[in-house]
């Protein structure tokens, strides 16, 4: 059985570039906006096939400006970009946080490949 993570704090930062979450186990993570962006749930971004993932570049200097909660499970963050698309589920927020410095290797190292920037 799978362990299920239930949030106990969700806090846009004054400046909007960074949320910071909290897990009834203790974990605590603070997730950047050019993170959070970069690894979308959205149609977007993940596409709907492993081979339709696109690289997002340029998001360096984005921000949420709004975390909105969808239901009991998940919230969905709009960024200045105009983006507001997938659902940030409290399991993918987990996963960001627990994860960050995989996930965030991997992208750097997508950008280097094909050419891109932060």
């Amino acid at each position: 059985m799978q362990q299920v993570y239930w949030p106990t704090e969700l806090r846009l930062s004054a400046d909007k570039r960074t949320l910071a979450v909290a897990f009834d186990d203790g974990a605590r993570y603070s997730l950047d906006a050019e993170y959070l962006r970069v690894m979308s749930p959205s149609a977007e971004v993940k596409g709907h096939a492993p081979d339709q993932k696109k690289t997002v570049a340029g998001k360096k200097s984005v921000m949420i400006l709004a975390v909105d909660p969808v239901g009991n499970y998940a919230v969905r963050l709009q960024f200045d970009d105009m983006h507001d698309t997938g659902l940030y589920t409290w399991d993918l927020l987990r996963d960001l946080g627990a994860r960050r410095d995989r996930h965030w290797g991997e992208y750097l190292e997508e950008l280097a490949a094909k050419g891109l920037s932060r």
